[in-house]
């Protein structure tokens, strides 16, 4: 069974960006816009770039093995969705390459610890929980 329901992931499965947190050595935030897909085999989010191997979030998850990810939207007049993930986050050196060919190999799969979505079930208005 998986940790996102239907909805979720169909909500998923219909945006391009979001965006991944990470905390720095420093202590402090990093929050960058990135491509992400649901990955139903490993009931995880993957992370790609198209320098992934080099850039801070992947450092911070070495580093840290945590990480967050935030998918959302708003629909009009004024129907904002989303949905966050946090989790444990490990670097994958393959698997990128899935996302197109201008993507490195390397990914950041986030599996989920932590899921709070809003506005994605027209029943609920906001759900949090611990997966």
């Amino acid at each position: 069974m998986s940790a996102f329901t239907d909805l979720e992931i169909e909500y998923m499965a219909g945006q391009r960006l979001g965006r991944i947190a990470t905390v720095g050595a420093d202590g402090q935030p990093h929050v960058v816009p990135t491509s992400f897909r649901y990955n139903a085999d490993e009931d995880a989010i993957d992370v790609a770039g198209m320098r992934m191997s080099q850039t801070k979030k992947t450092r911070d998850v070495r580093r840290t093995g945590r990480a967050s990810i935030v998918i959302d939207d708003v629909l009009p007049p004024w129907q904002p969705r989303m949905i966050e993930i946090r989790g444990t986050a490990e670097v994958l050196p393959a698997g990128g390459k899935a996302f197109g060919d201008n993507f490195e190999d390397t990914i950041v799969r986030i599996r989920p610890a932590r899921i709070v979505a809003f506005g994605i079930d027209p029943g609920d208005s906001a759900n949090a929980r611990s997966v």
